[in-house]
């Protein structure tokens, strides 16, 4: 089973958790997790130093990780056949897509409230 870490105490990470999980498709398995959760720090420590401290979304999925833009890309996978169109975001080249991932990821606390408790 894949896995997908966000941040428990950020609105914007909650409110992506509630919108993907109705969403993702049946024949797709997907389990969504804090990184704060005892089995998401496990996960993270797997990985490399540089990888720990990304302080970013994180997907494992067939026993590779993914962070950033690259992790969020790869989330149409698990959607329905009419978000498939998001995979056409792998012809915007990494670096620039890891830069508006980056400048979002800055602000995303100012722009959306952290949640009351964690949703997922």
């Amino acid at each position: 089973m894949d896995i997908l870490l966000l941040d428990g105490d950020c609105g914007l990470c909650n409110r992506g958790a509630l919108f993907l999980q109705p969403r993702i498709s049946p024949k797709k398995s997907l389990r969504i997790l804090a990184i704060e959760s005892e089995e998401g720090n496990k996960l993270i420590s797997t990985l490399s130093k540089k990888q720990q401290n990304a302080d970013t979304v994180y997907l494992f999925k067939n026993g590779k990780s993914y962070i950033r833009s690259a992790a969020i890309v790869r989330l149409s996978n698990y959607l329905g056949w009419w978000w498939k169109p998001i995979a056409l975001s792998w012809l915007i080249p990494l670096p620039i897509r890891d830069v508006v991932y980056r400048f979002i990821a800055k602000r995303r606390m100012r722009w959306f409230s952290a949640p009351e408790h964690c949703t997922f």
